[in-house]
């Protein structure tokens, strides 16, 4: 009897904790979630923030096999002996601006090796990164489907990307918010809006789904139905 092909989730969230606890208990409630039904997980690569807690969790619990990060390489700094960039736009800005979301040393620049936050592969830029995640989202068992915790301006942009792509037909998996204490009110607010105005099908609105605990998602990602009005188009091998 074939053995039936682990679940692959991927996760969007921030590089950053935030500033309220409940998200980082979040990452670390779904990777036990993870755990306890075999969920294979693909996440943006970094180790700080909600990535670098969901991944080393589920790390601790499942093993490194169970995590791939996919990260490009402008995200990735190179320290050097004194601990430093190494000078290639990679080092945090000042004044708040995007850092980097993995720090390496010289001999890991061109290869990270297992670890802690599970296997790695670095590419040349974001539009690889998310392909990537979304081809092993799609190869994997039932179950499969992208879930994104609280997050920034990335964060967003990756979740409506994948919500898209449903609503084109390019894959038919779910997309769901875990909503802690109301992060994602204003965003599922506005799809609603978005359907009162007629700019979003009836049944299209109920595309990106809504978690509110985080022991909720798996459960989610098993039920969830396609939109009987998604876009029947032919995406070929493209």
């Amino acid at each position: 009897m074939t053995q039936e092909r682990p679940a692959v989730v991927c996760v969007f969230c921030g590089s950053t904790g935030g500033n309220n606890p409940a998200h980082l208990e979040a990452a670390r409630t779904l990777a036990r979630e993870f755990h306890k039904n075999n969920v294979k997980l693909v996440y943006g690569g970094g180790t700080m923030g909600l990535m670098g807690e969901i991944a080393k969790t589920l790390v601790s619990l499942s093993g490194p096999q169970a995590v791939h990060g996919i990260i490009p390489r402008a995200l990735v700094k190179v320290s050097t002996k004194n601990g430093n960039g190494n000078g290639n736009g990679n080092s945090e800005q000042s004044g708040g601006g995007k850092a980097a979301e993995r720090i390496v040393s010289p001999d890991d620049e061109y290869g990270i090796p297992e670890s802690e936050y599970g296997i790695t592969t670095i590419v040349p830029d974001m539009h690889t990164r998310k392909r990537l995640m979304a081809t092993k989202v799609m190869q994997g068992g039932r179950g499969s489907g992208f879930v994104s915790l609280a997050g920034g301006f990335g964060t967003i942009e990756e979740v409506m990307e994948m919500t898209t792509w449903n609503q084109l037909g390019i894959h038919r998996v779910a997309v769901v918010l875990v909503n802690i204490n109301g992060y994602w009110d204003g965003l599922l607010a506005w799809v609603r809006k978005a359907v009162k105005e007629g700019f979003i099908n009836g049944e299209n609105g109920s595309i990106l789904a809504e978690a509110r605990d985080a022991t909720e998602v798996w459960p989610k990602l098993l039920e969830y139905q396609c939109s009987c009005d998604r876009m029947q188009l032919n995406w070929g091998e493209e």
